[in-house]
This record gives C-alpha cells, structure tokens and sequence, in this order.
C-alpha cells in the first residue's frame, strides 16, 4: 500500500514523481504545483507533465473509516477543508526547521563572540599587569589609569605623606580609650574558655554556596550584631550574606570581575552597616544598608591599587578600612567619604597579607620574602622588622594580632606558626603542624585566650601562652579560611562550597 508523501495517508489517485520518486495523493500535489510550482519534498521544480499515475491493485485504497463517509453531503466541503490544512501544515514543518537552524547558527556565533571578548579582557589584563610591573622594575611612574576606572577620586593614586589631622585626631582617641584598658581587657562573662573549646564538636555544614564552575569560597566574616549572619566571598567572584537562621541567602552581591579574596562587615551603633569586599581583580567593593529596602546597596569602588588586593580590615575606628596590595603599597580609605586618606611609598616588596593593632597605631603587612614589615599608621614608617631566623623563604599570607595588642602570629614557615612577642621583637614559640599541613589563615578570638589555623589539613584551635592544641578537626579537609562566632561559643570554616560550624555541644 502507498503512503502520500504530504498527508501520510493511502492516496486514493495515487500518482508517482518521475524525478524524486515520491508518492502523491493527485489532488494534493496538483494544488501544490499551482501555488509553488515545485517538489514539496525535494525542492526542484515540477509540473503536472512530470506526474506519473499509478496503476495499483487493488486500484482503490480501502475505504475511509465509516464515520468520515456517513454524511455525503458534506464530504466534498471537509474533504477541501482538510487539503487546506494538511498543506499549511506541511509548510509550516518546513518554515519551523528552517527557522531552528538559522536560531542555532546565531547562538553558537554569539557564544564565539562572548568566549572572544573574555579572552581579549583576559589579555588585555594581563598586558597592564606584566607592563606595571617592568615599570616597577625600571623605577618609571606606572601610566595614568584607563577610562573604565571612572569611580576613582582624582589624585587617590599619588601617596600621601600622613594622616589628615581629623583622621589623625579619631585614631589617637581610640588609642588612648583602648590601650588605657589594655591590662583591663578580659573574657566577657559567658564568654567560651579552652576547657569549653576541648569541647567542640560538629554543630552544622552549610552546602553548595556560591556557584559550582568556579567552586571554591575564598573568605568568612561573621556579623557581630546579627550572629547568625555571615559573609562570604568566593572564585566565582560573587559576595554572598547568608543567614543560618533561616538557611537563606539574603544578599548575592556582584561587582568583581576575579575572585575574591577578603569580605568584611562594618558594624557599629550610629552608623549605616556596610559590606566591605577585595579581591584579585584590583578593586574593593562597598555596599549599604538600605533601611528602605532592607537590603544593600552598591556605595562605592576603590580602585587606588595596580596589583591585587591581599589584605582587608576594619580599623579599630569603625571609619577607616587598611588594604594591601601586591603593587607593594597600602592604603587607607574613609568610610565616610570613601576617599583615601593614606598611600604609603612603594616598598621593595609586594604586600601578601594585612593585620591591624587592636588598638589602632600598628599596621603589620606580610612579603612573599617571609619578613614582617610593622609601620605607624600615623605617617607610614616603619616601626619593626620581623624574620624568622631558621626558614627556607616563604610567603607571609596571612597575620593576627593578639586582643591584648602584645602578640602576633603569623606563619614561619610553610607548616609551622610563630608567636611574636611585640615588646621584645622576638618570636617567644613557633609551633609546628606537620609537614603535610599548609597554612591558609591564622586568627586570634577576640578574648584572646585561643587562636585558630585553618589549612590544608583541616582546622586547629590553640591555646594562648601555653600553645596546647585545644581541638582539631580533619573531616572538613582543606580549609580556605575562619571565623569565631558569638562569645567564641562556635569556631566557622569554609571548605569548598561549604561553611562548616563547630562549637559546644547541645545540652
């Protein structure tokens, strides 16, 4: 039996193209012919003279179904109705086809075009890294920056000498408040002891944040006034603030165009609550509270820096945050007006890691050369010069000051930690984690009675002056970095996608 090649049906004058050999019902391919002059199938032109009819046996197909011949009046109407609509039909199957290849040729020319301009951003800054650093090299001032840098203030690139004296006058008064109770400073009351920290157990793992190509979070803060809030910064180069309480994301910030390197909150009474982020990409992002909306909004770009951001923090102030930088500099901004306020001179070494004093006069920088470089916030020079006296070179990535301002800890070499004792300049313990283990950060609790050392075999929980490990945790793998919760009753990391907690267990 033969099938017509438009309707799908037995032909009732079945008729045969001499060319492509295609089965037609008569009626449907001369309708064809009049309206298009060729093959529906093929293509090529055709005509009536082309048609050759077929001498089947049986000579008629079988019968149509009873109920499409029950009414005979009607059937020469239907019967042009339904030609109509098996032609429109197979026309529209054609214009459909037709129109999927050109959609899939325009997506796979507009994927080509992105991957293209990616690669020529990528290029393009990798050229003006490799050229500021051979300027560095040659002593020449680096070249003025490109037009896209519009949010930085005129003159924040050139370094200042010294402090502004209002900025001067906010740091002094938070000095003399907080080292006047420096010998004062002790544990609030229910606040976690190292017995309580022998304690910790798993308490919660927070999966999949960020998103997976690139994985990785980078960087944790945890909110002071909101506890249960905490900000995250991740490869994917997206700021995230997440809130455990109710498992939800409450802000996906973006902004850098590389990884993220270091997040912050600036939390204190009387002022807006801002979200503070650096990274690889050269810049910091700052975002405010929204009090209408409830939730943040873009303030202000810092763009002073030609090399990657390596450190991040808050001043003692609450107004000023320190940034270093791999263009060997540091700076610091307003967080009022967020103008810079200090440049310091161009080092001989790049900046890999930042800390600030508790009470404000100190910032520590860490080198790729394992020194510590200490200077006077007040005018930029340099206080103290810290080497560990027995180490292979290594990088500085990561350093914190003890709460009582005496001690700083930072790694001496790849696998070991040292307690620097800041009166005498002299490191009083280096502590040894195994060959294996690899530092990511190191950070004191704010009581000061532990320190936590987060790396690539898991996190580490130490005592303050008797240097015994406290608590260990290995299940989490490597981790990128940490924070202690609320009156250090929970120590936080991050490991991959995840933000692992672990504190005291649930009565």
């Amino acid at each position: 039996m033969f099938f017509c090649a438009i309707s799908g049906e037995p032909p009732q004058e079945p008729v045969v193209v001499a060319k492509s050999g295609k089965v037609y019902e008569k009626r449907l391919i001369l309708k064809y012919i009049n309206e298009n002059g060729t093959d529906p199938i093929s293509g090529d032109k055709l005509e009536e003279s082309d048609l050759i009819v077929i001498k089947a046996s049986p000579e008629t197909a079988a019968p149509r179904p009873p109920t499409h011949t029950s009414i005979p009046a009607m059937l020469q109407s239907l019967q042009n109705e339904y030609d109509a609509i098996v032609l429109e039909t197979f026309v529209l199957k054609q214009q459909y086809n037709s129109l999927r290849q050109e959609l899939s040729y325009a997506l796979y020319q507009q994927d080509a075009a992105t991957r293209v301009v990616a690669r020529l951003i990528r290029e393009r800054d990798q050229a003006r890294e490799a050229l500021a650093n051979v300027q560095a090299t040659m002593g020449i001032a680096p070249t003025a920056p490109a037009a896209e840098d519009v949010e930085m203030a005129e003159g924040e690139s050139q370094p200042a000498e010294s402090l502004p004296k209002e900025v001067m006058a906010q740091i002094d008064e938070t000095h003399q408040a907080l080292s006047a109770a420096r010998k004062k400073r002790k544990p609030p009351v229910g606040y976690s002891t190292p017995a309580d920290v022998k304690t910790f157990t798993a308490k919660h793992t927070i999966p999949s944040l960020h998103s997976s190509s690139p994985a990785g979070i980078t960087c944790i803060a945890v909110s002071q006034s909101h506890p249960s809030q905490f900000l995250t910064g991740g490869n994917d180069k997206i700021v995230q603030l997440y809130d455990r309480d109710t498992d939800k994301v409450l802000e996906t910030l973006k902004g850098h165009t590389k990884k993220v390197n270091h997040v912050a909150f600036r939390e204190r009474d009387g002022l807006p609550s801002l979200l503070i982020s650096a990274g690889a990409d050269k810049i910091a992002k700052i975002w405010s509270h929204d009090s209408a909306s409830g939730g943040y909004i873009p303030k202000s770009t810092i763009r002073t820096h030609k090399g990657d951001l390596t450190g991040l923090v808050v001043h003692p102030t609450s107004t000023l945050i320190g940034l270093s930088s791999l263009d060997k500099t540091y700076s610091l901004h307003d967080l009022t007006n967020f103008a810079q306020v200090f440049r310091s001179a161009p080092s001989d070494e790049a900046f890999t890691s930042l800390a600030i004093h508790p009470d404000g006069m100190l910032v520590a920088l860490g080198t790729p050369t394992s020194t510590i470089q200490i200077y006077d916030i007040r005018d930029g020079s340099i206080a103290a010069t810290l080497t560990p006296t027995e180490s292979s070179p290594f990088t500085v990535n990561t350093l914190s000051f003890s709460e009582n301002g005496y001690h700083l800890c930072a790694p001496d070499s790849l696998s070991s930690a040292a307690i620097w004792d800041l009166r005498k300049q002299k490191a009083t313990a280096s502590i040894p984690l195994g060959d294996g283990f690899k530092i990511n950060r190191i950070r004191y609790d704010p009581s000061a009675q532990f320190f936590g050392i987060a790396g690539s075999e898991g996190l580490r929980i130490l005592a303050h002056k008797t240097w015994e490990e406290l608590a260990k945790f290995e299940e989490a793998g490597d981790v990128a970095d940490l924070a202690f919760g609320e009156n250090g009753k929970e120590v936080w990391g991050i490991s991959g996608r995840e933000v692992r907690i672990w504190g005291v267990p649930s009565e």
